[in-house]
């Protein structure tokens, strides 16, 4: 019997002993989580929340950034920037952008990628890297050749005035002007996309579509209820990439035409620097970006939701 007593507690006391062994290991493994994951809390720290009470704190303020004298005014910017047609005219592009670059864009880029799906491995790679090019040029380079090319005095204008008599003002126009843009950035990035596209068809395995040809799934059918439902995750992630880029077009609009004309092609980031740097109202900058924020939230939001319940549907 009392060996059998001192069997259980022997048995005890090498219980808690791995008990408190895990915990150590757990801490150990806790510990150094923490020491990797340090980095990205202090970069997050010092780029996102700083900048962001910063920002929040300005957005208050009646103040040049070089003055002493600051004046508290609340709400006041918030309801400058609601009044100002400006900021107005960039709420409703930012629509209109994202209307018509994201279509645009996934329809092109799903076109490149399903052509270098089919391409040969031997030279996949090298038609890869020759649709990414674009994506890699300086946007600066790309909007000066632009400027250039629908200048007045460009080879091609000149072109259309002796051939078919016809003088377009490119940039005068607000509609060529959008359009002009909106080409411009799609086709810059829609080489970009095409390879996370691309990816997703590659990741799709051979033998789903196999068994599909044995129950007599081809053609069109085949691209409706096998590529599309598989790679559903991969477009909503273009999407929401997409929806996050458009909101931030600045270099075109201020290279081309600087937010003209009539508005037609201002953007917020366009407005958050002319209201900063150009006219050095840094609270009414920093209450525009707190509302572009606000609407990149919502439309991300309201878009991944959409996307979430489509993939749902799917499977």
């Amino acid at each position: 019997m009392e060996e059998k007593v001192y069997f259980e507690d022997i048995m005890k006391v090498m219980q808690a002993a791995k008990i408190v062994v895990s915990l150590k290991n757990k801490r150990g493994v806790n510990r150094i989580g923490w020491t990797f994951s340090a980095p990205y809390f202090i970069h997050a720290f010092i780029l996102f929340v700083i900048p962001l009470g910063w920002a929040v704190w300005l957005s208050g303020m009646e103040w040049n950034l070089m003055s002493r004298i600051r004046k508290w005014v609340g709400f006041g910017n918030f309801i400058e920037a609601f009044i100002d047609e400006k900021v107005q005219a960039a709420f409703i592009n930012s629509l209109k952008y994202l209307g018509v670059i994201i279509p645009s864009v996934f329809i092109i880029s799903f076109a490149i990628a399903l052509l270098l799906h089919k391409l040969p491995k031997r030279i996949k790679g090298l038609y890869s890297v020759s649709f990414f090019i674009p994506y890699l040029t300086s946007g600066v380079a790309i909007a000066v050749f632009v400027r250039y090319f629908f200048s007045y005095s460009s080879i091609f204008n000149t072109f259309l005035r002796d051939q078919f008599q016809l003088d377009i003002r490119w940039f005068q126009d607000p509609r060529w002007a959008f359009l002009i843009i909106v080409g411009t950035i799609v086709w810059k990035i829609s080489g970009y996309y095409a390879l996370i596209i691309m990816a997703a068809l590659e990741s799709i395995p051979p033998e789903i579509y196999d068994a599909a040809s044995v129950d007599g799934v081809t053609g069109i059918q085949r691209f409706f209820k096998i590529t599309l439902p598989m790679i559903v995750s991969s477009i909503s992630t273009v999407i929401v990439l997409l929806s996050g880029l458009v909101f931030g077009i600045f270099t075109e609009p201020f290279l081309l035409t600087g937010g003209g004309p009539s508005l037609a092609t201002t953007t917020w980031y366009l407005e958050l620097f002319n209201a900063s740097f150009v006219r050095f109202e840094s609270g009414l900058g920093a209450s525009i970006a707190i509302l572009n924020a606000v609407q990149i939230f919502i439309t991300i939001r309201l878009i991944t939701y959409l996307m979430d319940k489509l993939d749902y549907h799917k499977h």
